[in-house]
């Protein structure tokens, strides 16, 4: 049987006239609702606690309680940057929000780092070391996964993997291989051993919808890093040659492994009032609604906003948290 980790033993001493369980909510449905849309300043990632929603602009936080109004924000929240631009999706966990973050430059990430920041004041606290060697580069999305001790990293570039490193220690884990693979993922979140992936799969122009797929990731052994050789690539997706047009190859640290996760289809975001570019997501640990930022109004390319959409009316972009109801 599978107990949510805050349920308390079957014997407890109460030792105060009123007691109030823990929340321990964060389950994924089946189906939703619409409930209703918040406007929001931020345009990557949306995380939810019991009490406000956070959500991730390129180079702000913000901090909004649940009717939507401001009530914290981080102008300034990279450390050094010169060497970071940019924040994906993000999640918050134990008092902490995990954001991914990178310079991001038309198409590609550098720099790639788990920076923790505070949820009370929205200032930085520590970063997790990134892995290069784990084939990773771009990251878009962040989630904690609360029941296995892991932090996700999503790859907006090469979406055909996800990355896992060890909570507590900050060690890199292992890679999932997306099978078959979102394209251009934006956003993940893991609940009850399940991740949710936004992808930027529709087409903004013609009105295609965006998606949200689901794999399981309830088992992923730890594989690590291990000697050995490899390609080198000219880009995530070219090989680099020598004068000889052969191959250049690399000795040194590799990803040792790979899981294989299935994913399927779990919801078209054909409710959007425009498709556009979907973002980051979460659960609210309150009450399980499903909240989605999206994006629109402007036209992008390679992940950079080029401008308005001025023939529909937009002088802007129109950033959005979508509050979905679990029906079943």
């Amino acid at each position: 049987m599978n107990f949510c980790k805050c349920v308390a033993g079957a014997l407890t001493v109460l030792l105060t006239t009123a007691f109030v369980a823990p929340l321990c909510a964060q389950h994924p449905g089946r189906n939703y609702r619409l409930k209703k849309i918040i406007p929001v300043e931020g345009r990557q990632g949306v995380a939810v606690d019991s009490g406000y929603y956070y959500v991730s602009d390129t180079k702000v936080l913000y901090k909004y309680d649940k009717k939507g109004r401001i009530v914290a924000r981080n102008d300034h929240p990279f450390m050094h940057p010169e060497r970071a631009n940019h924040f994906g999706d993000i999640d918050v966990y134990d008092g902490e929000i995990y954001c991914g973050i990178e310079r991001f430059e038309y198409g590609r990430g550098y720099n790639i780092a788990i920076s923790v920041y505070d949820a009370s004041t929205l200032q930085w606290k520590r970063d997790f070391p990134w892995a290069p060697e784990s084939g990773q580069v771009e990251v878009s999305g962040l989630a904690v996964d609360r029941d296995n001790g892991l932090v996700w990293m999503s790859d907006w570039v090469d979406s055909r993997y996800v990355y896992a490193y060890d909570l507590a220690t900050g060690r890199y884990h292992s890679k999932m291989q997306c099978r078959p693979a979102p394209y251009w993922c934006q956003g993940i979140f893991v609940a009850d051993g399940m991740m949710l992936f936004t992808a930027d799969d529709g087409e903004a122009q013609y009105g295609i919808p965006d998606n949200i797929y689901v794999a399981d990731v309830s088992d992923v052994p730890y594989t690590g890093l291990v000697d050995g050789e490899e390609v080198v690539k000219d880009t995530p997706f070219s090989v680099k040659l020598d004068k000889d047009g052969k191959p250049v190859m690399r000795s040194g640290k590799i990803a040792a492994g790979a899981k294989a996760g299935r994913v399927r289809l779990f919801r078209e975001m054909n409710d959007f009032l425009r498709a556009g570019e979907i973002e980051g997501l979460s659960i609210d640990p309150v009450n399980d609604d499903l909240v989605v930022l999206n994006n629109r109004g402007t036209r992008i390319v390679l992940g950079m906003s080029q401008g308005p959409i001025s023939d529909e009316g937009y002088t802007g972009e129109v950033h959005e948290l979508y509050i979905y109801e679990k029906i079943d």
